[in-house]
């Protein structure tokens, strides 16, 4: 291994545009404490456990399968104030 390395002709990574982008998102505590323990068992940070898992959903084109609940209905007319 070389005590020094000429970096002055190197050029930036073409591709890390393509690579991974910072984002911020919200999720509930309860989410993030079961991909943190999935991630503690396997060995790898949680935030690459959720991508692995978000990518795997999109390639799937899979959707999430959403129950509401009924809100309760509200009388016809204007809100009171």
């Amino acid at each position: 291994m070389r005590s020094e390395y000429d970096f002055s002709r190197s050029r930036k990574n073409p591709y890390i545009k393509r690579l991974k982008r910072q984002i911020t998102i919200r999720l509930d505590a309860a989410a993030v404490d079961y991909f943190k323990q999935m991630a503690a068992d396997l060995g790898m940070p949680y935030q690459n456990l959720i991508n692995l898992f978000l990518r795997d959903c999109a390639t799937r084109k899979q959707r999430p399968m959403i129950r509401w609940t009924d809100a309760p209905k509200q009388p016809a007319g204007r809100p009171r104030k």
